[in-house]
């Protein structure tokens, strides 16, 4: 377990290719400190709201102990994209000027097989509890966004996570959601300590954590249209939200040990 870096600003010096899985169009990039990232751009489609959807499981996920990838704030100048080729790629990179995300590329990683690799009870326990705690809708059979890397498992992919954030209306019915969308986690048939991770991931998650890991969101990205809240008006409902989540973590968990027991 370890505390929340402070993050790395990058400048993104080269766009490489894209990668057309999903909708979002994130991209291999060079930055200036001379690594590669896969950058996910604000000006895709969920703007934003997807980019701290990002941080905050990258974040949170690394806090827990799960491997992730290291997150930086990658910017783009106005004058990057230019040259690009492609219409599409050009209009994302025009509207992604500033900051966005980016996540250091694990170069040779394939992507976890269920029926090649085997995941031990602890951790699949534990990966579940933490995608039900983040509402994530993705790592299912279908788009597992995890990869074997160096022969260890690594958590990628958490744009989709905090969906309450693309509406933002009752927050705090959204934040004690049961989630049954937790039944088809890759993962769920290998989970059978769910119990016992809720008990040792709750405890990890202090408030001081959670409001270090929010404020980590820069107001750049709570510029909403059509929202009157201020930035620290929205990293507290962030804040509010995650605290009130865990509170009732027992549901969640409930639910997802009930699934599983429906699976095998």
């Amino acid at each position: 377990m370890q505390t929340p870096p402070e993050l790395r600003h990058v400048n993104v010096t080269r766009y490489i290719t894209p990668l057309r899985e999903g909708g979002s169009l994130p991209a291999v990039a060079d930055a200036d400190d001379g690594f590669k990232y896969v950058v996910k751009f604000k000006g895709a489609g969920h703007g934003p709201k997807a980019l701290i959807a990002e941080l905050l499981g990258c974040e949170i996920g690394r806090v827990l102990g799960f491997r992730v990838p290291e997150v930086v704030f990658a910017h783009l100048d106005e004058a990057f994209g230019r040259t690009e080729g492609d219409e599409e790629i050009q209009d994302l990179l025009k509207f992604s000027q500033g900051l966005n995300i980016g996540l250091h590329f694990l170069s040779g990683a394939i992507n976890f097989d269920p029926v090649v690799t085997t995941v031990d009870v602890q951790l699949a326990s534990e990966i579940v509890w933490f995608d039900a705690f983040m509402t994530n809708i993705d790592r299912t059979f279908r788009n597992t966004n995890m990869l074997m890397w160096h022969r260890e498992l690594w958590l990628i992919d958490h744009g989709a996570t905090l969906y309450f954030h693309h509406s933002f209306t009752n927050w705090e019915k959204s934040a004690t959601t049961p989630f049954v969308l937790i039944k088809d986690h890759v993962l769920l048939p290998q989970a059978s300590q769910l119990e016992e991770a809720n008990i040792k991931l709750k405890a990890v998650l202090t408030d001081d954590i959670l409001l270090n890991i929010v404020n980590l969101i820069p107001d750049e990205w709570l510029d909403w249209e059509g929202y009157d809240e201020n930035p620290d008006d929205l990293r507290q409902v962030y804040f509010q939200f995650l605290k009130t989540r865990l509170t009732h973590s027992e549901l969640f968990t409930k639910t997802a040990t009930d699934a599983r027991q429906a699976l095998v």
